[in-house]
């Protein structure tokens, strides 16, 4: 993010009475954290897609040839 970007926000905080800055900063906190999840998440996700593909197709090729058998999921 730019400075100017950066700066903005503070004199926007800045200019707010001074109980709400906590709850921006307490919100802000909770957003980071999200992207930061979600960003984790798409990197754990890119890094894995390819062993994914290979899994849903051998499901695929096992259930056409008649090796699937449906899951009990009363047994899990």
């Amino acid at each position: 993010m730019s400075s100017p970007a950066i700066q903005y926000l503070v004199t926007l905080v800045e200019s707010l009475p001074d109980t709400i800055p906590i709850q921006v900063i307490s919100h802000l906190r909770e957003y980071i954290a999200d992207l930061q999840d979600e960003q984790q998440w798409d990197t754990t996700f890119n890094r894995t897609q390819s062993a994914l593909v290979v899994t849903a197709r051998q499901a695929k090729q096992q259930r056409a040839a008649g090796q699937a058998v449906p899951m009990d999921y009363n047994q899990l």
